[in-house]
Order: structure tokens, then C-alpha cells, then sequence
């Protein structure tokens, strides 16, 4: 093949071989450009489902608050009295109640007569200074409390301190709407019968409102 016809087609060959790098090289521009532009989306779409993701997480449940400090509080030795009947199913309701309200972080104080009474003291002046030194009263009526006579008492003693104040804590076990005593029925009562947990957490907030409001006082 003459000289000159060689050069021609190593020159056609060179250029053909130069487009096509110049082609593959477009290509690869366009394909990370179009990656680049869809990118942003995708990142969204992440950013949106954590967030979604964020929204629906249940959220804990609200810890029991401990009772507020005042001088008013203080001013008085109990925050809740809780009177019942000598009857062994009585005494550990009444156990299991005051446990929870004296826990950590509730941290209140109780009146209890099997542990907190004076020996040698008689009982008619120790039950009637703790009532008059507790600001909230319960009263855990079941059929035994109302036949015993010092719970009556009690009772009785209780209303005659605040008839119609918001101090009265009724609490009703194994117990009927028509066993329910006549001198509380302008009191709403709380049923343990029920659910025991949901009725102790019902007085827990209650004696924590009277505390608050009173400290509101000062």
C-alpha cells in the first residue's frame, strides 16, 4: 500500500476511535448528572419516613409526681388518715393502699392505726388527734366497717370535722349502691372492687390536688 494511503487511514482510524471516547465520556456525564439530580429526592423521602417514624412513637408513660412541699403542708403530722375495720382482708387493703401512697416518688404520709397509735394511749384520743392532724380522711368501707363500732365512730368524727368539705375520701369494697352509708351520700366514692391499682392512683391524685391547692394558698 503506497505512503500516503497508509497516513489517510491511520487518520480516519485515530478520529473515529477519538468519537467514540468522546461519546462514552458524554455518556458517563450525563448518567452521574442524572444520578446527582435524583439523589436530593431520595434523600427526602428518608428525612420524611424518619420523621413519620419519629411521630408515631408511642410516648412513655407519665411517671406518678411526688407531693408538693409547703408550710401549710407541714403545719399538720399526716397527709391522708386511713381509717378500717379490724378484719384481716380489711387490714391488708388497707396495708396495700398505704404502701402506695407512701412509695417513692409519692412519698406521702399516712395514718395507719395498727402502726401508728400510741401503746398505753386511749384509742378515742388517739383516732380523733390523727384526724385532726391529717388534712385528707379515708374511709375504706366494706360490710365489716359498717359493723364495727370504733369505725362508725370514726366516721361520725370525720363528717363532724368538714360535713361537706372536700377532705372525705369514701372507698368502697364488697359492697352494693344500697349498702352504702347514708351519711356519705353527698360524696362521690371510689370503687377498689374494680380495679384496686386505677383506685389507689384515684386517691394518689386526689390528696396531690388538695396539697397543690393548698400551697397555691400561702
Amino acid at each position: 500500500m503506497p505512503g500516503w494511503i497508509q497516513k489517510l487511514w491511520n487518520s480516519r482510524v485515530s478520529s473515529s476511535s477519538r468519537r467514540e471516547q468522546e461519546t462514552m465520556v458524554a455518556e458517563k456525564s450525563v448518567s452521574s448528572a442524572s444520578s446527582l439530580s435524583t439523589s436530593p429526592s431520595s434523600k427526602s423521602s428518608c428525612s420524611s419516613s424518619s420523621s413519620s417514624s419519629l411521630l408515631t412513637t408511642p410516648t412513655k408513660p407519665q411517671q406518678p409526681q411526688s407531693a408538693p412541699r409547703s408550710m401549710l403542708r407541714w403545719s399538720r403530722k399526716y397527709d391522708v388518715f386511713v381509717c378500717h375495720s379490724p378484719v384481716h382482708g380489711d387490714i391488708e387493703e388497707a396495708l396495700r393502699l398505704v404502701s402506695f401512697l407512701e412509695a417513692s416518688p409519692r412519698s406521702l404520709r399516712c395514718f395507719l392505726k395498727q402502726r401508728d397509735t400510741c401503746p398505753g394511749g386511749a384509742i378515742s384520743t388517739e383516732l380523733c388527734e390523727a384526724v385532726q392532724d391529717s388534712h385528707l380522711r379515708a374511709l375504706l368501707i366494706t360490710p365489716d366497717f359498717l359493723q364495727d363500732d370504733w369505725c362508725k365512730y370514726m366516721m361520725h368524727q370525720v363528717l363532724a370535722e368538714g360535713p361537706m368539705s372536700n377532705r372525705i375520701i369514701p372507698l368502697v369494697q364488697n359492697m352494693s349502691n344500697s349498702q352504702y352509708p347514708k351519711e356519705l351520700r353527698f360524696y362521690y366514692y371510689i370503687d377498689l372492687g374494680r380495679n384496686p391499682e386505677r383506685g389507689y392512683t384515684l386517691v394518689n391524685n386526689t390528696v396531690l390536688k388538695f396539697l397543690k391547692d393548698l400551697a397555691k394558698s400561702e
